[in-house]
């Protein structure tokens, strides 16, 4: 079999690095673009990037994106275009410009990292849970408009992850108290996210499309 080239986004750090290896370990031949090749922010980058590429991308995991945390009385116009362009917009590019040959070789497989916060609520998420809100019905858009070309797209939605970020957002008692709010009682790591991500962009799954897997220790069954 011809070896898979996936793409990830924010694969530095995080849930991406985890994803990234766990590629790798299953022989799967992974770009990571930096913000050099690759600026999520600015749509002339995403399209250079695009024209850019020189191998047939057959997975592709949208999993950049960022989290500012903020009231909407408190919300900026800047804000909201950040959050909109890095979680929503695009991700919808990278597709866009993608799929094309995916629908030509007949096969691909799309996976966006949303959130729990996209089906559930919390104050101080409102741009970020719209934008993954929006990324959830883009993948149930995209997996019918794909489905006769095998082409499959979900989202996973991760829970409370022990990543930077979380650790950033939440002091080490916060997160001590988030563990009593989880069922499973702990964090996610990032490799559990992984794990999840990769099964769905495998060859394992041939039928599973249009869904948002929770991944978040039973926190939205309460």
């Amino acid at each position: 079999m011809k070896k898979s080239t996936a793409l990830v986004t924010g694969a530095s750090r995080g849930i991406g690095a985890a994803i990234v290896q766990k590629m790798r370990n299953e022989d799967i031949y992974v770009l990571t673009p930096n913000r050099q090749q690759l600026d999520l922010s600015s749509n002339e980058s995403i399209d250079a990037f695009l024209s850019s590429l020189d191998v047939p991308v057959d997975i592709l995991i949208n999993n950049a994106g960022i989290n500012t945390i903020a009231r909407t009385i408190e919300v900026t116009d800047q804000n909201i275009e950040n959050t909109l362009q890095l979680n929503l917009v695009a991700p919808l590019r990278l597709i866009r410009g993608i799929i094309p040959q995916m629908i030509q070789r007949r096969f691909g497989r799309i996976v966006n990292v949303s959130s729990i916060w996209s089906v559930v609520s919390k104050p101080g998420r409102v741009t970020y849970a719209a934008s993954k809100a929006g990324l959830n019905s883009l993948t149930q858009t995209l997996a019918l408009e794909l489905a006769p070309y095998n082409i499959l797209v979900n989202a996973v939605a991760p829970g409370y992850t022990n990543t930077e970020l979380t650790k950033m957002n939440n002091t080490a008692d916060q997160i001590e108290e988030i563990k009593k709010l989880i069922p499973l009682g702990h964090l996610a790591e990032p490799e559990d996210i992984a794990e999840v991500v990769y099964f769905l962009c495998s060859q394992a799954n041939r039928y599973i499309t249009g869904q948002v897997v929770l991944a978040d220790g039973g926190f939205s069954c309460q």
